[in-house]
C-alpha cells in the first residue's frame, strides 16, 4: 500500500481522454483497428498485466483523489493538534485622561496539559502610574510582578476532555482515509483488470473471425472458376457470397467491440501525466495466455480488508465520542495553585506587594439535570449497537464473498478444460473436412459448418480463460493481494 501511495502521490494526471479511430474496412489483410497513442507513451511488445496495474497504481485518477483525501484527514488531525498549542497573550492599558492615570501591562503565556484536562500558565504584569482602590490589584513593585500556576481537573476532564477527544478522533480519522484510499486503490486495479481481460478477450475474437473470414476469402478464386468451368452450379458463388458476407458481419461487431475495449481501457493505461493511452492492435497479446496470469496468494486474514479495517476505526471513534459523552455527566472539581513574586523596588502599592505569594484553590460544579449529555450517551450507545451490527454483517459478507469466488475460479479452470477439449476436436474436424473438400469429397455446406463450429469452439475457449482470469482478479480483489493488484511495494 505505501508503494503505490508514494508513486501515485507523484502523479498530477489530467482528464483529457484521446478519441477513438474510425473503424477500419473489414479486409482479411488489414490490421486490427488502432487508434493514435501518444508519441511519448509508444511501448514495444505486447501490453502487459503487469505494465497496466503499474501505470494504474500510479496515474489512476481515482486513487489519486482518496490520497487528496488522506491529506485533509491529516489537515483535520492538526487542526485538532491546535487546541494543545501554547498561547501567549499581551494586553495593556493607560488611562489618558482623569483623576488617575495609571498604565499596566499584563502578557500570560498558557499552555494545555496533554494528559489532563488543565493548563499551566505563567505571565508576567508591570504598572506606572496610580489605579483607584478598586483596581488595587493592578498595582506592582517597579520592575513588575512574575506569577506560575496551573489548573488540574480531578474528575471532569481528567481522564479525556473535548481536546483529547477530538485529537483522537482526527487520528482514526487518517486511519479511515487511509483504508479507504486502500479500498479506492483495490477497486481501481481490480477494474483495470477487468477492463485489460476484456480488451485482450475481444481482440483476440476479432482475429478469429478474421481468419475464418480469411478461409472464406480463400475458397472464393477456386469456386468462381469451378462455376466459370461448369463443375459447379451457379448457387455455389451466391452461397459463397452470402457466407462471406455474415463472416464480415462478425467481424465488423467485433472490431467495434474491440475499439470500445480498447477506449475502456484507457481509463486506466495512461501516461506519466496521467493522459489516457488507447492501446492499439499492435500491443495486444499474441494469445489467451494472457490473459492467465495473475498469481493469487490464497492466505487471507479479514482483518486485511480496509473496509472492515476502516468500520473498526469508526468503532474507536464512537467509543472516544461516549466516553466524551459520560465525561459531561461527572461533576467538575478543579484544584488550581499558584505562586506569585514582584520584584524591584516598591511601587505605588505599598509593601504589600513585596512578599512570596501561594495561592491555592478549587473550583467545583455539578450538573443537575444535564439532559443534553445524557442524550449524547444515549446517541453514541445506539450508534455503538449499530457498528457492532455492521461488523458481524459485514465479517459474515466477506467470507460468504471470499468463499464464493473460490468455488467460482475452482468452477472457471474446470470449464476452461472441457472448452479447450471442445476446440481441438473441433479444430481437427474443421481442418479435416477442408482437406475432404479440396479433393472433392465433401461439400460447401459441411466444410462452412465445420469451420464455424470450430471458430465458436475458439471463441467459447477464450471466454472460458478469460472467466478464470475474472475470477482470479474478483478473488485478488477480496482476499486484498496486493502483490497480484500491482500495489506491493
Amino acid at each position: 500500500m505505501a508503494g503505490f501511495v508514494a508513486a501515485a502521490a507523484c502523479a498530477v494526471p489530467a482528464m483529457a481522454q484521446d478519441a477513438a479511430a474510425p473503424i477500419a474496412a473489414p479486409d482479411v489483410a488489414a490490421p486490427i483497428p488502432q487508434a493514435d497513442v501518444p508519441t511519448d507513451a509508444q511501448q514495444a511488445g505486447p501490453l502487459t498485466i503487469d505494465e497496466l496495474l503499474r501505470r494504474s497504481a500510479r496515474t489512476a485518477p481515482q486513487i489519486i483523489e482518496a490520497l487528496a483525501r488522506i491529506r485533509q484527514a491529516q489537515g483535520t488531525a492538526l487542526r485538532a493538534e491546535g487546541a494543545f498549542d501554547t498561547v501567549f497573550d499581551v494586553e495593556g492599558r493607560s488611562r489618558v485622561t482623569g483623576y488617575y492615570g495609571g498604565t499596566v501591562v499584563d502578557g500570560e503565556v498558557n499552555q494545555p496539559f496533554t494528559t489532563n484536562g488543565g493548563y499551566a500558565y505563567g505571565g508576567y504584569r508591570i504598572s506606572r502610574g496610580d489605579f483607584p482602590i478598586y483596581e488595587d490589584k493592578a498595582f506592582t513593585n517597579e520592575l513588575g510582578e512574575l506569577k506560575i500556576g496551573a489548573l488540574y481537573s480531578l474528575l471532569r476532564d481528567r481522564l479525556i476532555d473535548e481536546r483529547r477527544a477530538q485529537r483522537s478522533i482526527a487520528a482514526r480519522g487518517i486511519d479511515i482515509a487511509r483504508f479507504e484510499a486502500e479500498a479506492a486503490a483495490i477497486g481501481v486495479q481490480s477494474r483495470a483488470i477487468e477492463a485489460y481481460q476484456d480488451w485482450v478477450a475481444a481482440g483476440l475474437r476479432l482475429r478469429a473471425y478474421r481468419e475464418l473470414l480469411g478461409l472464406a476469402q480463400d475458397r472464393t478464386g477456386g469456386i468462381d472458376r469451378q462455376v466459370a468451368l461448369g463443375a459447379q452450379p451457379r448457387i455455389l458463388r451466391t452461397e459463397n457470397e452470402q457466407n462471406l458476407v455474415r463472416r464480415r458481419a462478425r467481424v465488423i461487431e467485433s472490431e467495434q467491440a474491440f475499439q470500445a475495449a480498447a477506449v475502456r481501457l484507457s481509463l486506466f493505461y495512461r501516461d506519466l501525466d496521467g493522459n489516457p493511452i488507447t492501446p492499439g492492435a499492435d500491443r495486444l497479446p499474441q494469445d489467451a495466455e494472457a490473459l492467465a496470469l495473475l498469481s493469487v496468494d490464497p492466505a487471507f486474514r479479514l482483518t486485511q480488508r480496509p473496509e472492515l479495517q476502516s468500520l473498526l476505526a469508526q468503532i474507536d471513534q464512537s467509543v472516544l465520542s461516549l466516553a466524551l459523552a459520560e465525561n459531561a455527566m461527572k461533576p467538575r472539581f478543579d484544584l488550581l495553585g499558584e505562586v506569585a513574586k514582584d520584584i524591584g523596588d516598591r511601587g505605588l502599592g505599598g509593601p504589600s506587594r513585596s512578599p512570596l505569594e501561594t495561592i491555592v484553590g478549587f473550583r467545583f460544579s455539578v450538573p443537575l439535570q444535564n439532559r443534553a449529555a445524557r442524550g449524547r450517551v444515549l446517541e453514541q450507545e445506539a450508534k455503538l449497537d449499530e457498528l457492532a451490527i455492521q461488523q458481524q454483517f459485514l465479517r459474515d459478507r466477506i467470507e460468504n464473498e471470499v468463499e464464493t469466488m473460490r468455488i467460482a475460479l475452482e468452477g472457471a479452470q474446470q470449464l476452461v478444460e472441457t472448452a479447450q477439449q471442445e476446440y481441438e476436436l473441433a479444430l481437427e474436424l474443421a481442418q479435416a473436412e477442408r482437406r475432404r473438400f479440396q479433393l472433392g469429397s465433401s461439400n460447401f455446406f459441411l466444410v462452412n459448418q465445420r469451420e464455424e463450429t470450430a471458430t465458436d469452439a475458439q471463441i467459447q475457449l477464450i471466454a472460458a480463460k478469460a472467466r478464470i482470469a475474472a475470477a482470479q482478479a474478483d478473488l485478488a480483489a477480496a482476499t486484498v493481494d496486493l502483490d497480484a493488484l500491482g500495489l506491493a511495494e
